[in-house]
């Protein structure tokens, strides 16, 4: 445990010095929660039937959703791309440690550190000026905090599957933004899942997207009350324990017909 743990905490440190790259995605991110913003103010104004969200939960929602977007697992590792495509994982495989595990350390670093430099002065901004409301109380704070962990070792499960899809293809791109697509759609960072219609709500309740965005979100608001973590964090750590064991299966069979040749 040891070993993943300074794994995790080397590659933490070394993604938190792109702090300009951290900047200018901000700025993007307060652009399209602007956009946004306004086009679900438009809806609700437009429309005289009752929403299962207040306008104001919605600003909040959209507001996370920008805050907490590079939790959502959009992108492989490009150290981990890198070393498939030259052959330097073979190297990997000779440390004494886990491939998976490894992996899956490099994931949670992945998934962190580029959101700790984001979400801290967006919340800021947009808690000060733009509309984000502070959390329904301090129990949704806590079940908000909960989830967001929980939100985070499955969007890390969903990285290490689309690092190990790279030893089948030519370029991870193509299978990386369907799946960034899918969690778009799904995980309700484009529509908060609320608002999708009724007989699409088993379904989404069914998908692990929920627990990427949806849940922590309305935990946060108050939407969803604090004693609803409980299942929240139940289904995450279901599909996050699914995906661990079709990952581990799938990067054996990966090992077992990957060639590397030189040396």
């Amino acid at each position: 445990m040891r070993g993943y743990l300074a794994v995790l905490r080397a590659r933490f440190l070394a993604l938190l010095q792109y702090r300009a790259a951290a900047l200018a995605g901000m700025g993007t991110q307060l652009l399209w929660g602007l956009i946004r913003i306004m086009i679900f103010e438009a809806f609700y104004r437009s429309s005289a039937a009752a929403q299962p969200m207040p306008v104001a939960h919605v600003i909040s929602y959209v507001w996370l959703g920008q805050a907490f977007l590079g939790l959502q697992p959009w992108n492989t590792d490009s150290d981990v791309r890198g070393q498939i495509r030259t052959g330097a994982v073979a190297y990997e495989l000779l440390r004494p440690l886990d491939l998976y595990s490894l992996w899956y350390s490099r994931a949670v670093a992945l998934r962190c550190a580029p959101t700790l430099l984001r979400s801290i002065p967006l919340l800021a901004l947009a808690g000060l000026f733009l509309g984000l409301q502070a959390p329904a109380s301090a129990a949704s704070l806590g079940a908000f905090l909960l989830a967001l962990t929980g939100a985070v070792l499955l969007s890390s499960a969903v990285t290490v599957l689309l690092n190990i899809s790279l030893m089948w293809t030519v370029a991870g791109e193509g299978i990386s933004q369907l799946t960034f697509s899918l969690i778009l759609v799904f995980s309700g960072m484009v529509v908060p899942l609320p608002l999708f219609p009724d007989w699409a709500q088993p379904l989404l309740d069914a998908l692990p997207f929920r627990g990427l965005a949806d849940a922590p979100f309305r935990l946060y608001t108050g939407h969803l009350p604090p004693p609803e973590v409980v299942p929240v964090l139940v289904h995450q750590f279901l599909w996050t324990t699914a995906l661990v064991l079709v990952g581990r299966a799938l990067l054996a069979a990966g090992k077992r017909r990957l060639v590397v040749q030189g040396g």
